[in-house]
């Protein structure tokens, strides 16, 4: 028996125990902000987050992350580290079609309002989320400091449609297809993915940085990253790719995410 603990004491411990591996460890990965303070709330329907930096920079920088949350956290806790506020909302059923820009534009204006933030946000998308990053982005390009897409779908029909390279997905392609109300035959005409909609981000000359492996089998670069950087600077922007060679699609970000931080850094705190 535990010292100074009673068996009633060492049961509930236990049960605390195991509901905190169950709550925690398997999925939720709130506990890698730990130090740091977390509103989370449902907001119309939809799971969101908010985390608070310890020191708060005074222009209100934050980085808004579009998929996997706390997965691979080493930037969104290098921020933090820098001042910057942390957000997310779960629109990952959504595949970046209008509905969810219109909730991401009233979630905007809703962290905008409460929280005093800066009116230009950091984007960040892994695999999906790239789908509404740059479809948020090309509708609200005055609202955007820089995006960071690591490893992004550009093309649903890429993933998770599997029409070329790529592994896809049989049930994430029936939902996404839902999502966008198209079918088989109207989808591919379908003007709406980021290798078209970072047409308008390039215009705007927002600066944009992509982390990709190049042995990626579920979102093959070549039919991703690579074709919306052709794109993009065709259309006149300019992106900047780190090619993390042999790699698939995981792990996601770079173990040293120093690069991605001094690029945003560069286009938020270095600018003022």
């Amino acid at each position: 028996m535990i010292k100074g603990k009673t068996p009633t004491t060492i049961i509930l411990l236990g049960f605390l125990l195991v509901m905190g591996i169950s709550s925690f460890g398997q999925g939720r990965k709130d506990n890698v902000f730990t130090e740091y303070k977390i509103e989370e709330f449902s907001f119309k329907g939809h799971s969101a987050k908010v985390v608070f930096p310890n020191n708060a920079n005074d222009k209100g920088h934050w980085i808004w992350r579009a998929r996997f949350w706390g997965h691979e956290p080493q930037l969104d806790m290098a921020l933090l580290e820098r001042g910057f506020h942390l957000v997310y909302i779960d629109v990952a059923d959504l595949f970046g079609n209008r509905e969810a820009v219109e909730l991401w534009n009233e979630y905007y204006d809703f962290l905008i309002s409460k929280y005093n933030l800066n009116p230009k946000v950091v984007l960040e998308g892994l695999s999906r989320g790239g789908l509404i990053l740059y479809n948020w982005a090309s509708q609200n390009t005055d609202k955007v400091a820089c995006i960071y897409a690591d490893a992004p779908v550009c093309d649903i029909k890429s993933w998770p449609g599997g029409l070329f390279d790529g592994e896809g997905s049989k049930k994430d392609w029936e939902a996404c297809l839902k999502a966008h109300n198209l079918d088989e035959e109207s989808v591919l005409g379908f003007k709406g993915n980021p290798i078209q909609t970072c047409i308008i981000v390039a215009k705007a000359k927002i600066p944009v940085i992509h982390v990709f492996g190049d042995n990626d089998k579920i979102v093959p670069h070549f039919e991703n990253t690579i074709l919306l950087a052709q794109n993009f600077e065709q259309a006149g922007g300019e992106i900047k790719l780190i090619r993390k060679k042999g790699i698939g699609h995981h792990p996601h970000s770079l173990e040293n995410p120093t690069p991605i931080v001094n690029f945003i850094l560069e286009h938020t705190l270095h600018k003022q």
